[in-house]
């Protein structure tokens, strides 16, 4: 058996302890093929299979180990990165850190909501407002960008519930799908910031292993969000028909024509697909001549 890494020379990512980036994280480094057996509730975990170490904090926490060089990589919300830049900033503190990918799953948006009975009509609305927030940066900016002068009172957790408790007359809070705002009886006027998740990365160069084993990982994520969103394309097809078909394929590369056994007059045509394929895609398909169409799902790609 080989010699383990050494600690130094292990990659160490920033993950979410609890909450909805957590479980797509794991998942997205499961499918990168990076095995972690040991439960989630150690603070550290260690990947059997590659040189990457797994340390479980608060979202809030992320940007701030990479910034400050304690964990070389955190995948995080762009609504908790920017939200802490901003507050570096406004601190004095340095807010270094390199966006590597925007990866393909947290997408929210961050959102002034009011409540239903309140009129609203243009951002000038809010002026006088108290505004009840866990991202008081964001909405400050929002609202100096507007011209809008109102009062920001900072809640660390139950946002929604700051207008019927008299604490505030507004929110501004994370939107996913609308469903806490109805439930407490609040609409959401403004969308001030969307959000997703990324994968950053501290300013420190990382040496020779690191910089290596970093480049392995973003290869290995680059064709995992590529096959989520790739289809392979079967089909028989006229000679006749060729460009025609060619131009039905959604966002395809030349694709692998091959002789058709017993029909000189027909090929196989096989090529992946990097935009959706609709029913409608191979309908359009069969009615220029293309038959036995099969459309496959691609779990892995390298380019």
């Amino acid at each position: 058996m080989p010699p383990a890494t050494p600690p130094k020379d292990r990659l160490r990512l920033a993950l979410q302890k609890s909450g909805r980036l957590s479980a797509d994280s794991l998942d997205l480094l499961a499918r990168c093929g990076i095995k972690v057996k040991t439960p989630k509730e150690k603070l550290l975990l260690h990947a059997e299979n590659f040189p990457i170490d797994l340390l479980f904090v608060r979202d809030d926490d992320i940007p701030q180990l990479v910034m400050d060089g304690v964990c070389d990589l955190g995948i995080v919300g762009t609504n908790v990165l920017e939200e802490t830049a901003l507050e570096r900033h406004t601190n004095g503190a340095g807010a270094g850190y390199e966006l590597q990918r925007t990866l393909d799953f947290g997408g929210c948006r961050l959102a002034i909501a009011l409540p239903e009975e309140r009129a609203y009509a243009t951002p000038a609305d809010l002026a006088g407002v108290r505004i009840a927030t866990s991202y008081p940066q964001l909405t400050k900016r929002y609202l100096a960008a507007q011209g809008v002068a109102a009062e920001v009172v900072v809640l660390t957790g139950s946002v929604e519930i700051a207008p019927r408790l008299g604490l505030a007359e507004a929110i501004c809070d994370l939107v996913a799908t609308g469903s806490t705002l109805e439930a407490n009886q609040l609409r959401a006027v403004e969308t001030i910031f969307k959000s997703t998740a990324v994968l950053i990365r501290g300013a420190r160069e990382l040496d020779a292993v690191k910089a290596h084993a970093l480049e392995l990982l973003l290869r290995r994520i680059d064709g995992v969000q590529m096959a989520a969103e790739a289809k392979y394309i079967m089909l028989h097809a006229p000679k006749s028909a060729l460009p025609q078909i060619k131009q039905l394929l959604p966002g395809a590369e030349n694709p692998t024509i091959l002789p058709l056994a017993g029909d000189d007059t027909k090929v196989a045509l096989h090529a992946v697909c990097q935009e959706a394929v609709f029913w409608e895609t191979m309908e359009s398909l069969k009615r220029v001549g293309a038959s036995s169409i099969l459309v496959l799902p691609i779990e892995k790609m390298m380019l």
